[in-house]
């Protein structure tokens, strides 16, 4: 399988590269902003290429990202859209700086990153989109993270929106919102709190799913939560 992955830097993304890199007729494209860790992942599989990638930037060059791509692979059967930024703060103490940066790099990057990807996704491809419970219709809310759930929520929206445009091309789309994983995000966001999945667990079940989601589902938003937190 050729597969892409953004924001696969740390956490859960960090895991489920390392996951799928186990496989070794698997390559691995990975996105993220840390250099250094894209380095570091590189360097532990012949079979993980890294590329750096701010999905907030305006001046993200989508064509030298397909072209890098294009190296290693003819096209792509899977596009994980884990890419995500979490500023928690009170709605009215955000500003607009730090809210577009979050509905950039949450919604309108990963939409971005489709809309440039697809011409080189075949028939039985896969996206999945990886959002959150915050965004997830009739979840508990928390204070500090309007924004953030917002911008989960938008991308949850277009992943039906996209199964149903996609129709007849073979390409399925698919959205797991995920509850309460243990990650630095997840500690940044409510410190001191212990989450009951860890990011590896986590991750071996969206790359199972990423590999085996779309023969069973397509248009869907799946809650995958034992807390929110």
């Amino acid at each position: 399988m050729n597969i892409v992955v953004s924001g696969g830097t740390r956490g859960i993304g960090k895991e489920i590269v390392i996951n799928l890199s186990h496989n070794k007729t698997n390559q691995i494209f990975v996105t993220g902003r840390n250099v250094k860790s894209l380095k570091d992942l590189s360097s532990r599989s012949e079979n993980i290429h890294s590329y750096m990638l701010d999905l907030s930037s305006p001046d993200t060059d989508y064509k030298s990202l397909l072209n890098a791509i294009l190296k290693y692979f003819n096209k792509i059967d899977i596009l994980i859209n884990n890419a995500g930024l979490l500023i928690s703060k009170p709605f009215t103490e955000i500003d607009e700086a730090e809210a577009r940066q979050m509905m950039d790099t949450n919604f309108f990057g990963p939409a971005l990153l489709i809309n440039k990807l697809k011409p080189v996704m075949a028939s039985g491809s896969h996206i999945v989109n990886i959002t959150s419970m915050g965004g997830f219709q009739g979840s508990e809310k928390f204070k500090g993270l309007a924004y953030y759930s917002a911008s989960k929520a938008a991308l949850a929206c277009l992943s039906e929106c996209l199964a149903n445009e996609f129709n007849g091309s073979g390409i399925s789309v698919n959205c797991l919102a995920l509850g309460a994983v243990q990650t630095e995000m997840l500690t940044e966001a409510f410190p001191g709190y212990k989450a009951p999945v860890t990011a590896k667990d986590m991750a071996d079940f969206i790359s199972h799913f990423a590999l085996n989601g779309h023969k069973f589902f397509n248009g869907k938003v799946l809650p995958v939560a034992v807390s929110t937190p």
